[in-house]
């Protein structure tokens, strides 16, 4: 069974696991090792069983237990290369498995296929994914400030859909604790969907494929459950399940089928490096090098 699971997301950690009966991956790791591996444990995975962990980003709220996790269970990262050469100046600079792959390529990690590309977000190299399996398909559509319309077209095929709906507007502009200078970047093209530019996409992208929408990485402060919700029908989003993550719990696995787009994919291979004269292979890259 291809299955989707939030092991929690929001504004102060984001983490969420994608299965099959073959593979797991996880998609960042925002959380403590300790917090990631017991959540992992409460719905029947054990950590070191883990295929990869794709990381969509460098900042702390998708990253926070990634070097302690990956050093106790030696689990594979998968990043495009800008995101590594940030991660790997810190602690991360120890960790040996690092897999590579060119933003907008596709690789295949056992029998999961995945589409990477480019999302406009205030990191070096932010990373949206399209994963498909058993005949199903996921969007994995979080940390943007507004999307493109490549993101639209990859996204548009897919069965289930995983979308930020960070903040209500009105609350962010009300907030007291956030400065105008932050308060501009959240809102800004390279910040955070709101929850009714994040309808506005569903809206646009709903059809006859897709089933089911996750909303995710909601602010703490300024988002509620029931106004992303709301927003969601408001803007004509009717006849899909809407679920709605939370920071603190661990979602129910949703079974995900439905018919999968063609996905032209090549492997990543875990010992061939990229070609020096090919700057769209893929592989695992040795860093014995120092950034300056």
């Amino acid at each position: 069974m291809f299955s989707l699971t939030i092991l929690g997301s929001g504004s102060a950690g984001n983490c969420s696991l994608i299965a099959t009966s073959q593979c797991r991956l996880l998609v960042d790791a925002g959380f403590s090792g300790r917090q990631i591996a017991h959540r992992l444990e409460s719905v029947g995975v054990r950590p070191e069983s883990l295929d990869g962990i794709l990381i969509t980003h460098e900042h702390a709220d998708h990253i926070a237990g990634l070097e302690v996790f990956c050093r106790r269970f030696c689990v594979p990262v998968y990043s495009n290369p800008l995101t590594a050469e940030t991660l790997r100046r810190g602690k991360l600079a120890e960790c040996p498995n690092w897999n590579l792959f060119a933003t907008g390529a596709a690789f295949s990690v056992k029998d999961i296929e995945i589409q990477s590309f480019y999302v406009p977000h205030d990191a070096v190299d932010p990373t949206a994914f399209v994963f498909t399996a058993d005949g199903g398909s996921i969007g994995f559509l979080t940390d943007l400030g507004y999307a493109p319309k490549l993101a639209l077209e990859r996204i548009r095929e897919v069965d289930t859909l995983v979308v930020e709906t960070n903040h209500d507007e009105r609350l962010l502009q009300e907030d007291h604790r956030r400065p105008w200078s932050v308060k501009q970047r959240i809102l800004s093209r390279h910040g955070h969907l709101s929850n009714e530019a994040a309808a506005k996409l569903v809206s646009s992208v709903a059809g006859h494929r897709l089933r089911r929408v996750v909303l995710g990485h909601l602010s703490r402060d300024c988002n509620r459950s029931d106004l992303a919700l709301g927003t969601m029908q408001r803007f004509g989003v009717l006849g899909i399940e809407l679920f709605c993550a939370e920071q603190n719990n661990v979602s129910p696995t949703f079974a995900v089928s439905g018919p999968a787009p063609s996905m032209i994919h090549q492997e990543i291979n875990p010992i061939r490096c990229q070609s020096d004269n090919d700057h769209r292979a893929q592989g695992t890259f040795n860093f014995d090098w120092h950034v300056s």
